[in-house]
Formats: C-alpha cells, structure tokens, sequence
C-alpha cells in the first residue's frame, strides 16, 4: 500500500465558512422525510378508500365476498405502488436529489416485486372469489372474466408485460442481458401500467364506488402520466435544444482514458454541480438512441462540461472516437455526489479507479480551508491514476491531502484495500489514514464490490450513515 505524505499545515485552525457555495443546490433534509411520508400516505389513501366502501364489513361476510374483497384491496394497494414505482424513476427533481438515482433505483426494484406479487394475489383472490359466489369452477370463471369483463384482455396483456419486466429485473437474469436489451424491455412497464387503466375505470368497483375514489384514483395516475412526461421527455429536450451541447474537444488521459469536453448555449443555466452525472447521447453515432451516464469530472462553467470516460465496454469504448462538432442530447444532472448533500466540515473523498472523476470535480468545488478535505485513490498501479497531476495541483492550491493506495485487489475476501494490506482491517487501516474520519462526510464512487466494501468499513470506522454519500452505476 503506497500513500503521499501529508502536504498540509495541520497546526493552523481552520476558519469558519459555509459548507455550500451561494447558489449551490442545497437539499433540505426535510424533502426525503417528505417524499417518504406521501409514499406511505398514498397507501394510507388506499386502504381507507377500500374501508370506506364497505371492505371491512364485506371481509367479516365470509365465504366468496371475503376472499373477493381481500382480492379488491389487494389490487388497489398493488396499482398505488404500481404508480409509485413510476413517480420513484420519473426524476422529479426533489426527489431524486434527497435518495439519489442509486438509492432510487433499489426502491424501485423492490416497490415493483411487491406491485407485481399483490397484483397477482389479486388475480387469484377475485377469480377465487367470483368462483366461489357463483358456485362454478375456477377455470370457468377465469374464461367469464376474459371474455364478459371489459378491459380483462388489455389487463392480462399489461399483467403480462410487468411479469416479463419483473423477472428481467432479477439479479441474475440482468446478468445475462446487455444493458440496452434490458433497458428496451423495462420500458414496456409503462404499456403494461396503460394497459391496466381501462380494466380500471370500467370495472373496479372501488375506483367508482365515490365521487373521492374517482378523483383520488384520476389525481395519481394524472401525476404519473405528468410527472414522466415533463422530467423524462419534456425536460430533457427542452435542455438539449436550448443548450445545443457539442464536443469541442477529446483529450487522451491515460491508455483507454479520454476527456470530452463540450461546450453550449446558457451552460450557467444549466443546474449542474461538481460530481453529478448527466445521461449523453452522441447523436449521429450508432446507437445514439441509448443514454449512458458520465459524471462531470470537473466543475460546469459557464461555457463549458467535461466529463471523462474509459472504455470498459462497446459504448464506452466507442467515445474514444468522438469527432469535435458531435452534437449532444443530454438528460439531467441526477445524482447525490455533490456539495449540496454535504452535512460537515471535514470530507473524505475515497474513489477507486475512474470513479475519481465525479470526486476530482468535487476536489475543485467544495469549499475548504487547509486540511479539511482528504482524496484516498485506490488504483492498481501508477499507471492507472487518471488526472493525476490535476489532482495533485488542486491538491496543493486547496490545501487538501492526497492519498494514493495502490495495488491489485485483495482475493481472499471482499475489501477496498489491496491485496499488500490484506493483513489489515478495513475500518482500522481507514482510521489510520484518517484518524477523525468519523467526523467527516465520506463521498464514494468506484466499482460496484469495492464501494460495497469501502462503504462497509466507512460505516465500521464510526461515519453515520446519512454522511456517506454514494452512487452506483450498476443496473
């Protein structure tokens, strides 16, 4: 394990400031309180809609009404997630700025298998329970319900479709996906969720039962519809035409490694921090039409974006290529890596191989005296330290301590140390980087295992949870 020495005169005290810079995006702590409690309320909404409709008083009748309205509230409870699993990846900027795209997009995944398990108890529970009341066989009824109900056969094709969503959505069936086929296939969620609507309106009893019902019910999916349409479409394209992003330039870093730069229309208008990521598309390329996401590897001016990207895949790799003049369709900024989240004095960036370039930018922006902020960069070897002399000469200006731990990985167990520390602890040996480190705000990017491992020991070695800020690019 290789580290710098200290470059700082930690005797001096630091003086006061603001941990955010004027006119940074600060997120309240109060908006992911909020998102929370009308994600619960909506259930609550639910539930009580159902009571009031006579739910409870049908659930003691017994015999098929019990088992149809057990089938009733668990439909409905399934389309509220059903929606809110659209609301959680509509980008709605509040949002997605208290859990960010990586905290998102697990609540997604788990909103949906819980929407797709209640929706299929509500199949059995209503086709049981019809069965029951009529006194005829499942599958008899099961044919009535196709054929006789309006809206049946668009809902099983919609039920259909959120099934092959879901079991694509598995960790291990993604695995044998590229990204761009499973991202075509998620978005077929959204035809499942429309297909569902008629089946709704013309025969669901609760959602008609009450004038309440009906406008509660028209409200949610009016939101979703709203929601997707202006932040994934409506904001993206008002962006890319008003700013008419272009590369202007493509800067070799390292073997494998390059920056585009870009530069636009009203880039100061553009609500981009250090360290988020944007989604690009370089038209006119193959495969244009699939967004990739890059984080800023250097803080936004007011004329210009950089981000750096290294070829670990076709599309990736493809960039190295980019010609100046490619004109840029862009969507965002998302992401939590950024001052606005920052709670404390003292930081601690810890990155491992191109995940220091959200971390770089953040070096630049963050407002500090001398000593307040520490860069651990856990690369293989030298050669694979991306921006290094920017980062040391940044390093230098700002008074910040640079640490470079390097080697090939620990093979024995999972750790964010290399394998010449494998003796240590991971929690101590961060301590003995950074003794105070449990007073710091810790920010982390790197490949998926290792910030799972680093962010381990970061919880290990006393940071609270809230002070460490994290963001996957795994899908």
């Amino acid at each position: 394990m290789t580290m710098t020495a200290d470059p700082t005169d930690r005797s001096r005290a630091a003086a006061p400031y603001e941990l955010v810079r004027p006119g940074a995006h600060r997120v309240p702590r109060w908006w992911r309180d909020a998102a929370g409690a009308l994600t619960w309320a909506s259930m609550l909404v639910v539930v009580a809609l159902w009571v009031h409709g006579g739910g409870v008083a049908d659930l003691l009748t017994g015999g098929g009404t019990t088992v149809t309205t057990l089938g009733r509230v668990t439909g409905l409870v399934a389309t509220d997630l059903l929606l809110v699993q659209v609301l959680l990846m509509a980008r709605i900027p509040f949002v997605e700025r208290s859990y960010g795209q990586d905290e998102l997009a697990r609540r997604h995944r788990l909103v949906g298998f819980w929407s797709v398990d209640l929706m299929l108890a509500h199949v059995v529970l209503v086709t049981v329970g019809y069965a029951m009341t009529a006194r005829v066989a499942v599958l008899a009824q099961t044919w009535d319900l196709l054929v006789d109900y309006p809206g049946m056969l668009l809902a099983l094709v919609g039920t259909l479709l959120l099934l092959l969503v879901a079991g694509t959505s598995i960790r291990r069936a993604r695995r044998r996906l590229r990204y761009e086929s499973w991202h075509l296939l998620h978005l077929y969620a959204y035809l499942g969720v429309g297909l569902a609507l008629p089946h709704q309106l013309w025969t669901g009893a609760e959602v008609l039962s009450s004038p309440l019902a009906t406008l509660y019910w028209w409200t949610l999916w009016g939101a979703a519809a709203a929601a997707v349409l202006v932040w994934r479409v409506g904001v993206p394209t008002y962006r890319t035409l008003r700013h008419d992003l272009r590369v202007t330039a493509v800067v070799p870093e390292a073997p494998g490694v390059v920056s585009i730069w870009m530069t636009g229309r009203d880039l100061h208008r553009l609500p981009a921090s250090a360290g988020q990521f944007l989604t690009w598309r370089f038209l006119g390329r193959p495969g244009w039409t699939r967004g990739h996401p890059y984080s800023l590897s250097a803080p936004p001016t007011g004329d210009s974006l950089r981000i750096t990207v290294k070829a670990l895949g076709d599309a990736s790799g493809d960039l190295l290529g980019l010609r100046p003049g490619t004109r840029v369709a862009v969507e965002g900024p998302y992401g939590r890596l950024h001052e606005g989240v920052r709670t404390r004095r003292k930081v601690l960036l810890l990155a491992a191989g191109i995940g220091v370039t959200p971390l770089r930018g953040l070096l630049e922006s963050l407002p500090q005296q001398p000593g307040d902020v520490t860069l651990v960069y856990r690369a293989r070897g030298e050669h694979d330290l991306v921006l290094r002399r920017e980062i040391e000469d940044l390093a230098a200006q700002r008074g910040a301590r640079v640490v470079y731990v390097l080697g090939p990985r620990v093979r024995s167990r999972d750790s964010w140390l290399p394998q010449s520390a494998a003796g240590l602890d991971d929690a101590a040996a961060l301590r003995d980087i950074v003794p105070d480190v449990a007073d710091h705000d810790v920010y982390l990017c790197g490949a998926e295992a290792w910030m799972a491992a680093a962010r381990t020991a970061v919880l290990a070695a006393g940071v609270p949870e809230d002070a460490v800020h994290v963001e996957h690019f795994a899908w």
